[in-house]
């Protein structure tokens, strides 16, 4: 990860996917960067605002969170009293997949 390197680490990357992990402290602040589609889970529980533009957000979230984060740039900031641990799971097709039909659980 080129971008705020002293937050996110890469945890497994093949041709497929690339994992992230996320791992910040109460106040620390992201420069703006860009995530493809992605699934997010929640190692923590924390408060952020996220901003892209003019536009902004914040949000709460519990541990233990799965969800879907569609492509997307934007920075953010820990407003809460956490500390902030995620792990994203970045895929690397574009949408439409391979084409391939998937065998066992898909959502």
């Amino acid at each position: 990860m080129t971008s705020n390197p002293d937050h996110y680490a890469v945890v497994f990357e093949n041709d497929r996917v690339r994992v992230l992990e996320y791992r910040d402290e109460p106040g620390a602040r992201t420069t703006p960067h860009a995530h493809p589609d992605s699934v997010m889970y929640t190692l923590s529980s924390f408060r952020r605002r996220l901003v892209a533009g003019e536009q902004q957000r914040e949000v709460e979230m519990a541990a233990g969170t799965v969800g879907w984060l569609p492509a997307q740039e934007h920075h953010g900031e820990n407003i809460g009293d956490t500390p902030t641990h995620v792990l994203f799971v970045e895929l690397k097709e574009p949408a439409g997949g391979s084409g391939v039909s998937v065998l066992g659980p898909a959502q």
